[in-house]
């Protein structure tokens, strides 16, 4: 797969672009925001890694300018900016996911693959897990012949969750893709998924929504193997 890296620091380009070689992908990349914009437009990608501070035009213009011009590639922005405010402008704009430097590199590595994954499924047009099956063209959720009523935040989390099937999704990552939230103490995902264990796991013989306790959430169809 084919990615586009748009990053003016070259040490953190080079970083990521050893990295990502590294991890199998097919590495493009650009300097500056109007050479990145000329290469976005002009070819297809599986990803558009793009910084935020450019030296020419910023990361965000280049989001815009792309989803203008119907170009749905995901786009995950990275940067050193990390106010809530930057990552709200930042979705606005059309990202698909903002992560702030400095970071890890195998988080980097899971958001990217993540991203592309997502991107498959949308474009597939369903998730199916067991029983289970998430419309995401029409954003509905079945399981065997029942439709599940979700709220719009409820279908957000469980579709996010559905996307990553097997891997735990951090609290963090689900705050901030739902919500821009980054408030440790907030309880307002607790609250959802409880509302989603009701509707989808409540009756079941197979529960779908799993713990993993001090970390995150994660939907599997297996029960969680103990030593």
């Amino acid at each position: 797969m084919r990615i586009l890296l748009i990053e003016d620091d070259p040490d953190m380009r080079g970083m990521m672009v050893k990295g990502l070689s590294e991890a199998g992908f097919v590495v493009d990349w650009a300097g500056d925001g109007h050479s990145g914009l000329r290469r976005a437009m002009a070819r297809s990608y599986a990803i558009v890694v793009l910084d935020l501070m450019l030296p020419d035009i910023t990361g965000g213009e280049i989001c815009r300018t792309l989803r203008a011009n119907r170009r749905r590639t995901p786009i995950l922005m990275v940067t050193a900016r990390d106010l809530i405010e930057d990552r709200v402008a930042g979705l606005e704009s059309g990202a698909d996911d903002y992560l702030p430097k400095p970071f890890d590199f195998r988080e980097f590595l899971a958001r990217v693959r993540a991203l592309i994954r997502r991107d498959r499924i949308i474009k597939a047009g369903a998730i199916r897990i067991g029983d289970v099956e998430v419309d995401t063209e029409h954003r509905t959720v079945t399981r065997g012949r029942r439709v599940v009523p979700l709220t719009r935040t409820e279908y957000d989390i469980f579709e996010i969750l559905a996307a990553q099937c097997g891997r735990t999704v951090r609290r963090e990552t689900l705050l901030e893709l739902v919500w821009q939230d980054t408030e440790p103490g907030s309880n307002k995902l607790d609250v959802t998924i409880r509302s989603l264990r009701r509707k989808i796991d409540a009756g079941e013989a197979a529960p779908l929504i799993h713990t993993v306790y001090g970390f995150g959430y994660v939907v599997r169809t297996e029960p969680e193997k103990t030593t």
